[in-house]
């Protein structure tokens, strides 16, 4: 009993029978019997769970159900009805954002087939990430653009083979993946190949790093370098490890040779500073020797001065010279400065030691004492006597003497002569001159004997000179013996070797005749000088056969430099009225090449080829420069020129173009003088710059303001595409998009643009087309608010035609009629007065019926055929071969129908079940 109870009173949705429960979910409300239907779409019969999602109208709900494990291949399919659009009416955007949290790829891959709207795909498809079911996508769907985008996003070889062969449903995503496919493929190869290439190269330069050091080798190393950067694809881990620890190892060896080349070059730094810094002491010590030659006295202050810089140029010469040996024309020198110091030093002694006897002498006037003092001191000649010298020699009446002396000028003369050829010897002595001051020892002998005797001093002198002379020849004699020893087997293991070449053993027998002369006649014997000429003479007599080829090489190479000067100067002579100075500057480099490779030449003729080859350059240079002054001028008046177009009332890409061919003179026209080329460039591209950017400028200017009309077009596009008209009047948006579309005209030409213009085309066609319906909707729906009017009209109608009495038919209150409806009332009223016949109005009726089913685009009998034809054929005379707006059309067809009358019951009966089909049939409007 209990559970037949609860089976009487137990909902029906819970019933036993599928059936009854199917009919209790398709009657259940959402909002209030919520959970009843969340069990029904559990329930085991598929169509109880397809009748209980079908009254659930919320996408979310579903996801919701789906997420908790509620979800069913009903629930599956429902959902993806309801966000494809083809059920319910859920906003676009909404369904958008829903799209965008679903992770399930198979209802992404059922709402980018079928959705109703193109960017409800294309979002569906950026969550698909399987290739497959992009694969897919690409090939089946309905819409070009989801098409393409999920073709971009196929990137595998297998998925474009794939694509290639499966897309045949579009011919640009067949075309674009067999191009992908092979650029790919050829993109594997390029890698192999750059992977070989980088393999070779990889060794070479392992091996270049184990080579050692030669000139070439940093050069080859660069070169390896930029051969392998200039590879397109990347190394893999092992070739850049591999690479880097080569680099590694030639960078070393490189470093290693610049270590050591820095080396030996800061040590010739070094050591050519420490000369300059020797030098720059030798000269200062020279120029304070020399200011006090040049003085008036000679102090004490003077001489200890002196006496400081000797002391700290010795100190510093000592220092340098521990570092780096001085060479010896230095040294020469400053051993000649020491000792006339040291002379200067010397006599300032003396001088001290003799003070007080000076003093002495001249306090007691002893004459005789004062002149033996002065003499003791033995004062340098040249050098400003001191104060205390100079009182002596003023007291003992010098002057006097002089002036005798003068008298016998003659003696004086030949002595003074004699004095300036001793210290001649004197000099040749200390630069070990042996030639030199030996004859020039023998020439003085002889004058000696002509000499005075009073020229004891110059007798002294010469023997004393006489002394070192002998003592150079000893010297001389000592080193030179030895010396020719050595040259002497020199020569002779030359005259044995044959290994050289014989331009080496020409160098060598010359550099060791000159070093045999160099010795003179210093411990020269006869023993020496056999041994020396035979071995020089063989050595001759197996050269001579080269000397003579190396005469006639030099007589190849003088006729060679002659037929250079003879092609120059005939060049010269009639030079190219416009000749190009780049061309005469390479010719002139090809000469000096050509005249350096020509070498060497007969050593009588190579002064005069010299000669003539230099005037030859010279005439040369100057047409170049004649013709570089003359290019600079023209390149001055292209600056002027291009100065001026620069400033002209011209349009920007006029400039550019005037400025392009202005430059295109300016390379015609060659180089102006070297530094004078750079400036001129300078300025002429500063101004082309100048130009060249203003173009740019008003060429990015223009790119952004089509870029932004695209992008307001866009953004029109996707609002006009979002918008989903309701009413009637909603044709003011429409018309003001149109408006909008037109102030962003004219758009840049490209597949972008003509694509957004087919698609604008298709939404403002289908926008146009909903309007349409909406407004055909209104017009049915406002007759249908004319039934109580249309009753009133048919039952006076009724009263009519049956001879009764009838009143005219009165608008009901509340009722809101157009001005053409109005008049067809009052048509209606009169038409009951005076009613037509019965045939005319049914005819009437049908002629409107007809014109009804041609507005719905539904069929009418075969017999009324001619009827359409004829309507049709009104409509486009009235409209003067346009077609006219349905609704307009269906308000006077519904006009004509209200005014038509009196009309009986049967009639009405028989035509009113076809009109209110045909109504019906006007306001269904395909979903948005």
């Amino acid at each position: 009993m209990p559970g037949l109870l609860r089976r009487l009173f137990s909902p029906r949705w819970q019933h036993s029978d599928s059936a009854v429960r199917r009919e209790a979910a398709a009657r259940l409300a959402f909002s209030s019997q919520r959970e009843a239907l969340e069990q029904l779409a559990q329930d085991p019969e598929p169509d109880v769970r397809l009748a209980a999602l079908q009254r659930i109208e919320d996408p979310e709900h579903l996801l919701t159900m789906r997420s908790k494990g509620q979800g069913s291949r009903e629930l599956d399919q429902h959902l993806c009805a309801l966000l494809c659009g083809r059920i319910g009416n859920i906003d676009l955007a909404r369904r958008q954002h829903m799209v965008e949290t679903i992770d399930d790829p198979e209802l992404l891959e059922v709402v980018a087939l079928q959705g109703d709207n193109q960017q409800l795909r294309l979002s569906a498809l950026q969550h698909i990430e399987e290739e497959s079911l992009l694969i897919r996508q690409a090939c089946d769907n309905s819409i070009a653009a989801v098409r393409h985008a999920a073709a971009k996003r196929i990137t595998s070889e297998e998925g474009l083979k794939t694509l290639a062969h499966s897309a045949r449903r579009d011919r640009h995503v067949m075309r674009d993946a067999r191009d992908r496919l092979n650029r790919l493929r050829a993109d594997a190869d390029a890698i192999q190949r750059a992977k070989k290439q980088r393999e070779s190269l990889l060794n070479t330069l392992e091996q270049h790093s184990k080579s050692t050091w030669e000139p070439l080798y940093a050069g080859r190393f660069r070169h390896l370098e930029r051969e392998w950067n200039k590879l397109a694809s990347l190394p893999d881990a092992s070739q850049e490890s591999r690479f880097q620890d080569a680099c590694l190892r030639c960078r070393k060896v490189i470093q290693d040779h610049e270590a050591q080349e820095h080396a030996l070059q800061t040590s010739q730094q070094q050591r050519e500073q420490a000369d300059q810094e020797r030098e720059a002491l030798v000269m200062a010590l020279e120029d304070s020797l020399q200011a006090l030659h040049q003085g008036e006295t000679l102090t004490d202050q003077d001489l200890a001065s002196l006496r400081s810089q000797k002391q700290i140029t010795a100190s510093r010469w000592q220092s340098l010279s521990e570092r780096h040996l001085a060479n010896e024309s230095l040294r020469q020198r400053y051993d000649k400065a020491l000792k006339t110091y040291d002379q200067i030093h010397q006599a300032y002694q003396r001088l001290y030691e003799h003070a007080d006897a000076l003093k002495a002498a001249i306090q007691e006037g002893n004459e005789d004492e004062l002149t033996t003092l002065v003499i003791a001191c033995d004062w340098p000649s040249g050098l400003p006597l001191d104060k205390r010298l100079a009182r002596a020699v003023h007291y003992l009446h010098l002057e006097r003497d002089l002036a005798q002396k003068e008298d016998d000028s003659e003696t004086e003369q030949r002595i003074e002569r004699f004095d300036t050829e001793l210290v001649r010897l004197e000099s040749l002595l200390d630069d070990g001159s042996f030639k030199g001051a030996s004859r020039l020892h023998q020439r003085l002998r002889h004058l000696s004997e002509r000499l005075p005797a009073s020229a004891e001093a110059q007798h002294a002198r010469l023997k004393r000179l006489g002394a070192r002379l002998a003592e150079l020849r000893d010297w001389r004699g000592f080193v030179a013996k030895p010396k020719r020893e050595q040259l002497c087997q020199a020569i002779e293991a030359l005259k044995q070797n044959t290994q050289l070449s014989e331009r080496d053993r020409d160098h060598r027998h010359r550099q060791l005749v000159k070093e045999w002369k160099a010795l003179g006649d210093a411990a020269a014997s006869r023993e020496h000088s056999e041994r020396f000429r035979t071995a020089s003479d063989h050595i001759r007599a197996t050269l001579e056969e080269w000397h003579e080829h190396q005469q006639q090489e030099r007589l190849r190479n003088l006729k060679e430099r002659e037929a250079l000067c003879e092609q120059l100067e005939a060049l010269l002579e009639q030079p190219a009225a416009h000749a190009d100075p780049d061309a005469l500057r390479l010719i002139r480099d090809q000469a000096r090449d050509r005249w350096h490779r020509t070498s060497p030449v007969p050593r009588d003729q190579a002064e005069s080829i010299g000669r003539r080859f230099g005037r030859i350059r010279h005439h040369l240079q100057a047409l170049i420069d004649r013709r570089a002054n003359e290019i600079a001028e023209a390149k001055r008046a292209l600056i002027e020129e291009i100065q001026t177009l620069s400033q002209a009332e011209l349009s920007a890409e006029q400039r550019a173009s005037r400025a392009k061919a202005l430059q295109q003179r300016w390379r015609e026209l060659g180089r102006a003088p070297k530094g004078e080329e750079q400036a001129l460039w300078r300025q002429f591209r500063h101004l082309c710059d100048r130009i060249f950017a203003d173009r740019d400028a008003k060429r990015d200017d223009k790119a952004q303001k089509t870029k932004e009309r695209l992008e307001q077009m866009q953004a029109l596009i996707d609002r006009l595409d979002a918008w989903q008209p309701t009413h009637s009047q909603d044709a003011s948006f429409l018309d003001q998009a149109l408006s909008e579309a037109q102030t962003l005209e004219p758009l840049p030409s490209g597949r972008r643009t003509e694509g957004m213009r087919k698609r604008w085309t298709g939404i403002v066609r289908a926008r146009r087309e909903r309007l349409e319906r909406i407004g055909v909707a209104e017009k049915v729906n406002r007759w249908r608010q004319l039934t109580p009017l249309i009753n009133a009209h048919l039952h006076a109608d009724n009263a009519a035609l049956s001879g009764h009495h009838h009143e005219d038919v009165e608008v009901p209150e509340g009722l809101d009629l157009s001005n053409a409806l109005l008049r067809a009332h009052n048509q209606r009223n009169v038409a009951r007065h005076h009613p037509p016949a019965e045939s005319d109005v049914a005819e009437r009726l049908t002629r409107l019926r007809v014109h009804l089913s041609l507005l719905a685009g539904g069929p009418v009998l075969h017999q009324e055929e001619p009827l359409r034809l004829a309507i049709q054929v009104e409509r486009l005379n009235d409209n003067l071969g346009q077609v006219p707006e349905r609704a307009d059309e269906l308000a006077s067809v519904l006009c004509e129908l209200l005014a038509t009358g009196p009309v009986s019951s049967g009639l009405w009966q028989r035509e009113v079940g076809e009109l209110d089909r045909l109504l019906d049939s006007l306001t269904h409007l395909p979903p948005p």
